[in-house]
Protein backbone atom coordinates (compact mmCIF):
# COMPACT_ATOMS: atom_id res chain seq x y z
CA UNK A 1 0.00 0.00 0.00
CA UNK A 2 1.22 3.22 -0.84
CA UNK A 3 1.48 6.21 1.10
CA UNK A 4 -0.92 9.18 0.40
CA UNK A 5 -0.15 12.60 1.24
CA UNK A 6 -2.18 15.54 1.15
CA UNK A 7 -1.40 19.00 0.40
CA UNK A 8 -1.37 20.94 3.95
CA UNK A 9 -3.42 24.44 3.45
CA UNK A 10 -5.24 27.14 5.38
CA UNK A 11 -8.34 27.79 4.99
CA UNK A 12 -8.80 31.23 6.08
CA UNK A 13 -12.27 30.77 6.26
CA UNK A 14 -12.11 28.55 9.26
CA UNK A 15 -8.93 30.07 11.04
CA UNK A 16 -10.57 31.63 14.13
CA UNK A 17 -12.76 28.94 14.84
CA UNK A 18 -9.30 26.76 14.68
CA UNK A 19 -7.64 29.19 16.65
CA UNK A 20 -10.96 29.04 19.54
CA UNK A 21 -10.82 25.60 19.39
CA UNK A 22 -6.87 25.08 20.40
CA UNK A 23 -7.46 28.25 22.92
CA UNK A 24 -10.32 26.39 24.81
CA UNK A 25 -8.37 22.45 24.47
CA UNK A 26 -5.41 24.17 26.33
CA UNK A 27 -8.00 25.52 28.95
CA UNK A 28 -9.74 22.32 29.42
CA UNK A 29 -6.25 20.38 29.67
CA UNK A 30 -4.66 23.22 31.89
CA UNK A 31 -7.78 23.00 34.21
CA UNK A 32 -8.26 19.00 33.96
CA UNK A 33 -4.24 18.53 34.97
CA UNK A 34 -4.67 20.81 38.18
CA UNK A 35 -7.84 19.52 39.44
CA UNK A 36 -8.52 15.89 38.20
CA UNK A 37 -5.11 14.75 37.44
CA UNK A 38 -6.10 14.06 33.91
CA UNK A 39 -2.73 13.71 32.41
CA UNK A 40 -4.51 13.50 28.78
CA UNK A 41 -7.70 14.16 29.94
CA UNK A 42 -10.21 12.79 32.47
CA UNK A 43 -13.89 11.47 31.01
CA UNK A 44 -15.68 14.62 31.96
CA UNK A 45 -13.29 17.13 30.60
CA UNK A 46 -13.31 14.74 27.13
CA UNK A 47 -16.82 15.46 27.29
CA UNK A 48 -17.22 19.18 27.45
CA UNK A 49 -14.16 19.58 25.18
CA UNK A 50 -16.10 17.13 22.21
CA UNK A 51 -19.26 19.30 23.23
CA UNK A 52 -17.55 22.58 22.85
CA UNK A 53 -16.05 21.46 19.56
CA UNK A 54 -19.15 20.69 18.32
CA UNK A 55 -20.86 24.05 19.35
CA UNK A 56 -18.34 25.76 17.93
CA UNK A 57 -18.02 24.04 14.38
CA UNK A 58 -22.31 24.84 14.54
CA UNK A 59 -21.99 28.62 15.23
CA UNK A 60 -24.68 30.84 13.22
CA UNK A 61 -22.10 33.26 13.11
CA UNK A 62 -19.76 31.30 11.41
CA UNK A 63 -16.20 33.04 11.59
CA UNK A 64 -17.57 36.40 12.12
CA UNK A 65 -18.12 34.96 16.06
CA UNK A 66 -17.45 36.89 19.30
CA UNK A 67 -16.52 35.39 22.01
CA UNK A 68 -19.03 33.07 23.57
CA UNK A 69 -19.21 34.86 26.37
CA UNK A 70 -20.06 37.98 24.95
CA UNK A 71 -22.68 36.42 21.95
CA UNK A 72 -25.85 37.23 22.00
CA UNK A 73 -27.40 33.64 21.03
CA UNK A 74 -26.48 30.86 23.97
CA UNK A 75 -26.12 27.75 22.20
CA UNK A 76 -24.41 25.74 25.09
CA UNK A 77 -27.23 24.23 27.50
CA UNK A 78 -26.96 26.19 30.97
CA UNK A 79 -24.70 23.66 32.61
CA UNK A 80 -22.03 23.20 30.13
CA UNK A 81 -21.91 26.99 30.04
CA UNK A 82 -21.05 26.94 33.88
CA UNK A 83 -18.81 24.40 33.79
CA UNK A 84 -16.95 26.11 30.83
CA UNK A 85 -17.08 28.90 32.35
CA UNK A 86 -15.49 27.37 35.75
CA UNK A 87 -12.70 26.01 33.34
CA UNK A 88 -12.17 29.44 31.96
CA UNK A 89 -12.13 31.43 35.02
CA UNK A 90 -9.48 29.11 36.51
CA UNK A 91 -7.44 28.79 33.06
CA UNK A 92 -7.37 32.33 31.85
CA UNK A 93 -5.09 33.90 33.92
CA UNK A 94 -2.61 30.91 33.44
CA UNK A 95 -3.27 31.38 30.12
CA UNK A 96 -1.26 34.63 29.89
CA UNK A 97 2.15 32.54 31.41
CA UNK A 98 2.22 29.33 29.94
CA UNK A 99 0.69 29.86 26.21
CA UNK A 100 0.57 33.77 25.68
CA UNK A 101 0.25 33.83 22.62
CA UNK A 102 -3.33 31.88 22.63
CA UNK A 103 -4.05 33.99 25.66
CA UNK A 104 -3.53 37.22 24.41
CA UNK A 105 -5.72 36.69 21.29
CA UNK A 106 -8.43 35.67 23.33
CA UNK A 107 -8.38 39.14 24.84
CA UNK A 108 -8.20 40.67 21.96
CA UNK A 109 -10.91 38.61 20.63
CA UNK A 110 -12.84 40.29 23.52
CA UNK A 111 -12.99 43.63 21.78
CA UNK A 112 -13.55 42.52 17.94
CA UNK A 113 -17.21 43.83 17.88
CA UNK A 114 -20.28 41.64 18.21
CA UNK A 115 -22.02 40.78 14.77
CA UNK A 116 -25.89 41.10 14.20
CA UNK A 117 -28.02 38.23 13.36
CA UNK A 118 -29.37 38.24 10.10
CA UNK A 119 -33.37 38.93 9.71
CA UNK A 120 -34.90 35.74 8.83
CA UNK A 121 -37.65 36.93 7.43
CA UNK A 122 -36.31 40.21 5.27
CA UNK A 123 -34.63 37.32 3.14
CA UNK A 124 -37.82 35.81 2.02
CA UNK A 125 -39.80 37.53 -1.09
CA UNK A 126 -43.64 38.10 0.88
CA UNK A 127 -46.08 35.76 -0.92
CA UNK A 128 -48.18 38.18 -2.30
CA UNK A 129 -45.86 39.39 -4.74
Amino acid sequence: MTDQFIEFTTDKQFVRRVRELKTIEVMINMYCAAHHDGIPRCADCNDLFDYAQRRLQRCVFGDAKPNCAKCVVHCYTRDMREKTRVVMRWAGPRMLLRHPVLGIRHLLADRKPIPVLPNKHAARPSAKE
